[in-house]
């Protein structure tokens, strides 16, 4: 049988009644709290990473495809079907490819006016970000006969206009000779994004061919979707050399860069505050150990008499400091696990959509994240607690057990 984690094991702090115990305590709950803060923070930062980045990828993709040219506009010059990745598939990370077109145009109704970009897809465009921020109707619907005149817009479009699911409304198109085109509003989205839901409705890119006189192996561009996020930057170096030379490519994170800038500085300060509170945890722990061994002073002097090496007597307070621990990381997991499932479950914490992009506080489940936290604040833990335990080297058996 192991001295030290017996001893461990039979020593619990002293009476509960005790300052030790009371110390022991607030140990426990500090390593508790400060795990279930930082998991409910990383939990809520990634939501809001998740959330906002979907709302963004829903409407422009990982990487963007075009003609190359100088001209800044909306609409840009089209391009042919061939842009050297009918192979995308095989393209490490690449996930799907999927056309679109825009062009401006002006929506009229009998009290309001208002100018959008009406953006073009087709039956592959990958709904999925869309359906998520749908708000009432339904998804638009295509034919392989004709352009389909059924639109999607957003709920912040559809109270200016005063439109409704089923209604139609007019466009008017800038261009020589103008052209006039009657939509209906099959769909209504809210992504609480303003750069998207002042700007873009969706459309047929049938529509857009049709009024730019364009056959149909004419695109406006390509948005390709990968399958992580994270390797956009090596993805894009492998697209950019399989693609013909005349076309342009550009990631997301360049189109909406103030987005995702604003993301990362919300990151850094989160870690900044957690690094504040893993300090106070570790600390709280070599505090109470300090004071486990100053209250146990009689009792190291006698087991020193007794014969028990440095190395014995300090590993009972490592083992009573891996129980504290463990103690804290259960409570403080469970603690996290309850609040992050009532929110994600009953949304009680509501938040501004004009300021925060979303009407609730997001909640996004990684578990590789849970556990690094675990795992990174258990070993700095441990390691905190071999300070205190030097100090027993320092105690000698004779003053020890006259210590009072």
């Amino acid at each position: 049988m192991n001295l030290s984690r017996y001893i461990a094991s039979r020593l619990t702090g002293a009476r509960s009644d005790s300052f030790t115990a009371s110390v022991t305590k607030i140990a426990k709950f500090s390593v508790g709290l400060g795990i279930a803060i930082m998991i409910v923070s990383f939990a809520i930062l990634e939501g809001f990473r998740y959330e906002i980045q979907e709302k963004i990828f829903s409407f422009g993709g990982h990487l963007q495809i075009s003609k190359f040219d100088t001209n800044n506009s909306f609409e840009g010059y089209p391009m042919g079907t061939s842009t050297g990745l009918d192979d995308y598939e095989k393209i490490p990370g690449v996930a799907h490819l999927q056309p679109f077109a825009r062009k401006t145009a002006i929506i009229k109704t009998d009290e309001e006016v208002l100018g959008v970009v009406l953006k073009g897809v087709d039956s592959t465009y990958d709904f999925r970000g869309i359906r998520d921020n749908l708000v009432s109707g339904s998804l638009m619907e295509f034919t392989d006969t004709a352009a389909s005149n059924q639109i999607m817009m957003s709920q912040l479009m559809a109270d200016k206009l005063r439109l409704k699911v089923g209604e139609r409304v007019l466009f008017y198109f800038i261009q020589n000779p103008p052209r006039m085109r009657k939509f209906e509003v099959k769909g209504i989205f809210k992504t609480g994004l303003e750069e998207f839901d002042n700007v873009y409705v969706l459309g047929d890119l049938q529509q857009i061919r049709d009024l730019n006189q364009w056959p149909d192996t004419l695109v406006g561009g390509y948005e390709i979707l990968l399958n992580d996020f994270t390797q956009i930057d090596t993805v894009t170096s492998q697209v950019f050399d399989k693609m013909n030379y005349d076309l342009q490519l550009e990631k997301i994170t360049d189109t909406y860069a103030q987005l995702f800038d604003w993301l990362e500085l919300l990151k850094r300060n989160v870690v900044i505050f957690l690094v504040l509170i893993v300090f106070v945890a570790t600390f709280n722990m070599v505090s109470t150990l300090f004071i486990m061994i100053l209250e146990r002073t009689n009792m190291i002097g006698a087991l020193k008499a007794m014969g028990a090496t440095n190395g014995q007597i300090r590993g009972i307070f490592l083992h009573r400091g891996l129980r504290l621990t463990i103690a804290g990381l259960i409570g403080g997991n469970l603690l996290a696990l309850f609040f992050c499932g009532v929110q994600d479950y009953f949304h009680l914490i509501p938040l501004d959509p004009e300021n925060y992009y979303m009407d609730t506080v997001p909640i996004h489940w990684d578990w590789r994240i849970w556990v690094g936290i675990n795992a990174i604040t258990f070993v700095l833990t441990m390691l905190s607690i071999l300070l205190p335990t030097l100090l027993i080297a320092r105690i000698h058996p004779v003053k020890a057990i006259k210590f009072d």
